[in-house]
């Protein structure tokens, strides 16, 4: 008997079958044109990702991590001035801090979300504190109406790192969010007919600014890296649009040091034509996970894995469908045995991080980031995955727990 070919964490080439004519055209079209950096194709997407994400402007730029880093280069603050980060996420969110010349500063998680709460950025907070980095981590918007309250309070800027998270939307009443905020923030989308006491926050356009990644990976991602700043601010913009090409404008003058981080017309038209199946493919991931919930919910009534969720009120992409499982090494390995794809997001807490170890940080001072570092599994949950091979994922979990 023939065995069942393996289970890929992530199969991009399956997503490039599916809309290869349309794919395939947008190449074409910036090979025709001969205009390979900016240009037309950027000016496009920049004006579609705006309107998608609910927000007054885009700036595209060469990767996610130049999106945080420009945003914060844009603001101005002095060299060491602070800025609260999550422990667990990505190193991109920290070490963009760094390279804008600026200090980061590490909070804890909520175990329940794994992303920040206005709690655990509050315990962060000092007089140095200039922004906060509130991280959609694995697509879950994180309570970015308490993040804003927070802000405001504090005279903080906030910059979403909404990298994992492009689509996502979080409810919430209307008196938690303000219209704009200290930095000229857009006014977020009201909610439809019948639930006029509630506004829809969507991830980048909740912060005074936003970060996008475009990585191959990401939910929307192109054949390379590409990134982008979303903003409800003229004058932010106008400053990272002028940072990405090393701070000048077109008459050649440079007012200050930029940098080459140009988006390319390749990944935008790429972009541009995969925008449109976007929300079908987060329809699936969404589907996947309602599967996974379902076929796992008895292993995780016994206390072995937590099943993620999505959150009363919130509209997880699940650009990862991450468990918290007991014994996680030994059960990715189980896992990995029979030809299923995994991965850890993520293995090691960034207040840990040798790179960071002048900062001061000890194993203990963050706990929840520390224990999530230990438990964390992704399953597949791409979007072409299919029912049949997601019974398959969920037996191997179900058989390693007996």
């Amino acid at each position: 008997m023939t065995p069942p070919l393996p289970i890929p964490f992530l199969d991009l080439t399956a997503q490039y079958a599916s809309i290869r004519a349309e794919v395939d055209a947008a190449v074409r079209r910036v090979v025709e044109a001969q205009r390979f950096v900016l240009g037309r194709e950027v000016e496009a997407l920049e004006a579609e990702i705006a309107g998608y994400v609910g927000a007054a402007h885009a700036v595209g730029v060469a990767s996610g991590t130049d999106a945080l880093v420009l945003t914060l280069r844009a603001l101005g603050a002095e060299a060491g001035a602070e800025v609260v980060v999550p422990a667990f996420t990505f190193f991109a969110t920290a070490g963009a801090v760094v390279n804008a010349g600026l200090r980061p500063v590490f909070c804890d998680v909520d175990p329940a979300t794994c992303n920040v709460s206005a709690e655990t950025l509050e315990a962060a907070w000092t007089a140095r504190t200039v922004a906060a980095v509130p991280v959609h981590l694995f697509g879950r918007m994180a309570p970015m109406d308490e993040v804003r309250a927070l802000a405001r309070r504090r005279g903080a800027f906030v910059l979403e790192d909404a990298a994992q998270a492009i689509g996502a939307r979080q409810r919430v009443a209307a008196a938690d969010v303000e219209a704009g905020g200290p930095h000229g923030a857009r006014p977020v989308a009201a909610a439809g007919a019948g639930r006029a006491r509630e506004r829809e926050l969507r991830a980048g356009s909740v912060g005074d600014a936003s970060a996008l990644s475009f990585y191959p990976t990401k939910n929307l991602g192109g054949f390379g890296d590409g990134g982008m700043v979303t903003t409800g601010d003229p004058e932010l913009a106008r400053r990272v649009a002028a940072l990405r090409v090393h701070g000048g404008g077109a008459d050649g003058r440079h007012d200050v040091v930029g940098t080459n981080a140009r988006l390319d017309a390749l990944q935008a038209a790429v972009l541009r034509a995969k925008l449109p199946h976007l929300d079908a493919w987060t329809a699936a991931r969404r589907a996947h996970a309602r599967r996974y919930d379902d076929l796992l919910r008895d292993v995780a009534a016994t206390g072995a894995i937590r099943l993620p969720g999505a959150g009363a009120g919130r509209a997880h992409v699940y650009h990862q469908y991450v468990l918290r499982a007991e014994r996680r090494d030994a059960l990715r390995a189980h896992l990995e045995a029979r030809g299923v794809g995994t991965a850890v997001h993520y293995p090691v807490a960034l207040h840990l991080q040798p790179c960071f170890a002048a900062l001061g940080y000890a194993p203990g001072d963050l706990p929840v980031a520390e224990r999530l570092c230990g438990e964390v599994l992704s399953l597949p949950i791409f979007p072409e995955l299919g029912a049949e091979r997601q019974e398959r994922v969920a037996e191997a979990v179900r058989g390693f727990y007996g």
